[in-house]
């Protein structure tokens, strides 16, 4: 007796089709599963015989052998546990309706329960591609999967469930296509609880309108966490396809819930410093997504970024760059994108006060030094804004003026990305940040005295190649905020003054 069910696998965020294929045939009585499968799927032969026993159903005394094809791919996690059960019963003869367009997801109990696995978001949306019809996932992650549109989703709690409906006894409706609401900003930090700070508050703003890396450094209790945990608060929202991208990394880690099937908020990351190159980057042996990718579309939070591992950070230069992350393994190489906003605050020195105006650095210079070169130049150098967070001062503090609310300043921010999207329409270009280097003179045009102090900055600083690109692409942030086309002096001046830090603090300690 034979049958073949569709299933689906996950490498990554690679989702790949699978074929169950059974044959049930006179023998010594065994059950086999063969395809490249990893110890858990081998070992989902005992999840199944359990289950086939809760639901009254003697396993087969015969040879049973189960093919997950194609063969030469790994197979690896419980995802398959629903379409072997199904490929037994079909190949039982326990079911006679047609599994032709269906497709199984999902790990089996030993009482029958269908329990939830992760990464279901890529599996379905391959499924779609595929032309399968119906997938059948855990009820778990019916919200998730109902997210694409196109295929209809049917929730299972347990395998009679799928018995009765395969049988015409009991049919399963298929589940509501899930359209995620607006996003709210009501339950975020707001840029009003802010006293004073109002050149950091602008820097952050252009940050926020060209998705630019900042770096904050200042004294202890100047406000760099304070401003930079109320950054979610100001970025614009999600488009629907940045959302899906978004929400496929977290579905693999396994991160949503029924209640957020979806993410509609740009994420907020910020890891502790004790956090290893794994947990940042990604990796394992198995390979998992880091909080990098975790950040992908949103906003990535170093706070104390000088106490992080050196060896760490330095994991960040190529991905800052290339924008995604590439994890080699003996199984095949993982890709998972990290395009983020890097947000990076430390203090100056260890005590916190080295250039402080009024409090005197109890830190010798070499402890200054060897705080500071914890903080590469090549890294540094990723940083478009250097923001110097000064002191608050008291008239600030008692102050009884209201400050600007975030909603005010993210209708600027939405406005200057407007302008970017109609820029970039038909490029995968989405922000100023993301201008390639083939592109820059032609989208990022200065006039003649934006060009001459270009030229004066640039030499008298002893810019890089990627320090001078980088100023011009905040200029273009800052032209965009001013509602100009072109690219004038004053742009240029503005981006100029936020590459100054490194000659403040770290010359002379490279």
């Amino acid at each position: 007796m034979f049958a073949k069910v569709s299933s689906l696998g996950l490498f990554g965020m690679n989702a790949f089709h699978v074929d169950v294929e059974i044959d049930i045939s006179r023998g010594n009585p065994q059950f086999d599963i063969v395809g490249l499968p990893d110890t858990v799927v081998r070992e989902s032969r005992e999840r199944i015989r359990a289950a086939l026993r809760s639901c009254s159903i003697n396993f087969p005394v015969a040879s049973v052998m189960v093919n997950l094809a194609p063969a030469d791919t790994k197979k690896s996690g419980s995802v398959h546990d629903m379409a072997i059960f199904m490929a037994v019963i079909r190949a039982m003869r326990m079911i006679d309706s047609p599994l032709d367009g269906c497709s199984f997801i999902g790990e089996i109990s030993l009482n029958g329960d269908i329990r939830r696995i992760n990464g279901v978001l890529p599996m379905v949306m391959l499924a779609r591609e595929k032309g399968i019809k119906s997938v059948f996932v855990p009820a778990e992650n019916a919200s998730e999967a109902s997210v694409i549109d196109g295929i209809d989703i049917y929730a299972v709690n347990n395998a009679e469930e799928l018995i009765r409906h395969f049988r015409n006894e009991e049919l399963l409706e298929p589940v509501e296509h899930y359209i995620p609401p607006e996003t709210a900003y009501d339950e975020i930090l707001d840029f009003a609880d802010v006293r004073g700070q109002q050149s950091a508050k602008k820097a952050l703003e252009i940050a926020a309108a060209g998705g630019h890396n900042a770096l904050l450094i200042g004294s202890p209790g100047s406000g760099k966490s304070m401003l930079s945990k109320r950054m979610s608060s100001i970025l614009p929202p999600l488009t629907f396809e940045e959302a899906l991208e978004t929400t496929k990394i977290h579905s693999v880690s396994g991160l949503l819930t029924p209640e957020m099937p979806i993410i509609t908020k740009r994420p907020f990351r910020s890891p502790h410093h004790t956090i290893s190159s794994a947990g940042l980057a990604g990796g394992g042996t198995i390979p998992h997504p880091g909080e990098v990718s975790l950040a992908h579309n949103g906003l990535l939070f170093l706070d104390e970024l000088a106490e992080f591992d050196r060896r760490t950070l330095e994991i960040l230069r190529q991905p800052l760059e290339d924008r995604r992350v590439t994890i080699a393994r003996s199984s095949g190489t993982v890709t998972y994108p990290c395009t983020i906003m890097l947000i990076g605050a430390m203090n100056p020195c260890p005590c916190g006060y080295f250039g402080h105006p009024k409090r005197k650095c109890t830190c010798s210079g070499k402890k200054v030094s060897a705080y500071l070169s914890k903080i590469s130049g090549p890294l540094l150098d990723r940083f478009d804004l250097h923001i110097e967070v000064a002191p608050v001062e008291f008239e600030d503090l008692s102050s009884k003026a209201k400050e600007e609310s975030s909603a005010e300043i993210r209708k600027r921010v939405v406005a200057a990305r407007k302008l970017q999207n109609e820029r970039f329409s038909g490029t995968p270009i989405t922000c100023n940040a993301l201008i390639t280097p083939d592109r820059l003179q032609e989208l990022c045009p200065m006039d003649e005295a934006a060009e001459a102090l270009m030229k004066n900055v640039f030499d008298r600083l002893g810019l890089s190649a990627r320090a001078y690109d980088r100023i011009l692409k905040v200029a273009r942030t800052i032209a965009d905020l001013d509602s100009s086309e072109v690219i004038r002096k004053q742009h240029v001046a503005a981006a100029a003054q936020y590459r100054s830090l490194d000659r403040k603090y770290w010359s002379g300690n490279e």
